[in-house]
């Protein structure tokens, strides 16, 4: 089974191909020349495929991170996804970041995973769930309570310590595909279900109406 998954929800992108559990490409992209990550996305997937001989139609799932993140970036990795997989009649598969990251986790400890939701607020992923946007009052109390693997962004590190995800290149684009793999072998992924993950929606300006 020939696995492309991609990301442009986090500080940089990654396209990755792998064959089953085994990687077969894996590039990393990040801002260059003033120009977003995401802008790259289909000339990396490209790039991938031709370097594997592949052409679009021998890839039979696809896989990506549908966040929280950057909004932009959900957008575009979302889209992206459902287009190529309806085009090709395949399953598409969304994988949140915050599991993504906790994968980083090699030890026995529990792990926490934050990202800043601003509003003095952080993305919680905690016992393997989802938590939403949490206080980060309230996120300090549970870690003080426990002995805890943290992940986390650098904005998120220095409230609750931990590692930060963006201090090297950890394999996530390995491990998002290996994720993608697993899901696709328990269940059928329908490209129609696959949706962005809007844990709190962007901020919306209002501007002030003109007096009379």
């Amino acid at each position: 089974m020939k696995i492309l998954v991609f990301d442009t929800c986090l500080d940089k992108m990654y396209v990755t191909l792998a064959e089953d559990k085994k990687i077969l490409t894996s590039k990393i992209v990040t801002n260059k020349d003033n120009k977003y990550h995401s802008a790259f996305l289909i000339s990396t997937i490209r790039e991938v495929l031709q370097e594997n001989s592949l052409t679009p139609s021998d890839i039979e799932v696809i896989g990506t991170n549908i966040g929280p993140g950057s909004f932009t970036g959900i957008r575009a990795c979302t889209t992206v996804a459902r287009m190529m997989a309806q085009q090709l009649n395949i399953q598409a598969c969304g994988v949140s970041s915050l599991e993504i990251l906790s994968k980083i986790n090699k030890t026995n400890k529990p792990t926490v995973v934050t990202l800043d939701a601003r509003k003095n607020s952080a993305y919680l992923y905690y016992e393997n769930e989802i938590k939403g946007a949490v206080r980060i009052e309230e996120i300090k109390n549970l870690l003080n309570g426990g002995d805890y693997y943290v992940v986390a962004d650098d904005k998120m590190q220095k409230e609750f310590g931990g590692i930060s995800y963006q201090e090297q290149e950890y394999p996530l684009g390995e491990i998002l595909s290996e994720l993608v793999y697993d899901k696709v072998s328990k269940q059928q992924c329908k490209w129609q279900e696959l949706k962005p993950l809007y844990i709190q929606p962007p901020g919306v300006h209002v501007a002030p109406q003109p007096t009379r």
